[in-house]
């Protein structure tokens, strides 16, 4: 029994390490080719926020389902309330969901806003034409500063508001969830996958 549950979370792992390993060149290089078309510094710097907040929302999420309990979907899932069955899902499933909204999507959009704001801050040095010197310290200085502010400050504030709404944010992101999976037609069901007929 012990064996098996190492080796569950060995393949869990290993599957997390490899996902996020491809899902982080996917987002980074979809990123860094719309910043490479992006002219406007403004513009730019709105992206920047935007992989932040994307990060925040995932931790959210990540904190609320682990906080969340099932008994408060069960009566809607009885009325077939959209949304309900897949809340369940996320709530006996929340080992993993939290690991992927917190460790997977929440390490990538950290190391991707870095990359981001380094390119931003290399942007501005070529604009005041000096792209050395204490300049640079004192603009990548900055950009480090607000990026950590920006998502240490909105994590903390995000994981008070998971904590005390953990049932209303799953069950947000449920019926997210079955938007999504009648357009993909598949059926998320209380921890099975079903294709809709």
């Amino acid at each position: 029994m012990g064996n098996s549950g190492n080796n569950n979370r060995w393949k869990h792992a290993l599957f997390i390490g490899v996902g996020t390993f491809f899902l982080a060149i996917a987002i980074s290089l979809g990123s860094q080719t719309l910043l490479s078309h992006l002219t406007s510094l403004v513009l730019s710097f709105l992206l920047l926020v935007l992989i932040i907040l994307i990060g925040i929302i995932f931790d959210i999420v990540g904190v609320a389902v682990a906080a969340a309990s099932e008994a408060p979907f069960h009566a809607r899932a009885s009325r077939k309330i959209a949304g309900a069955r897949e809340a369940i899902f996320l709530v006996r499933n929340a080992e993993r969901v939290a690991s992927f909204c917190n460790d997977v999507v929440g390490d990538v959009c950290g190391t991707l806003s870095g990359a981001v704001g380094a390119s931003i801050v290399f942007r501005l040095l070529l604009q005041v034409g000096q792209p050395g010197g204490k300049q640079q310290l004192l603009f990548g200085t900055v950009m480090t500063a607000f990026i950590a502010a920006l998502t240490v400050g909105g994590k903390a504030y995000g994981k008070g508001l998971a904590i005390n709404r953990s049932h209303e944010i799953i069950f947000l992101v449920g019926r997210l969830l079955h938007r999504l999976s009648r357009v993909m037609g598949i059926e998320i069901n209380s921890g099975k996958r079903k294709k809709v007929k």
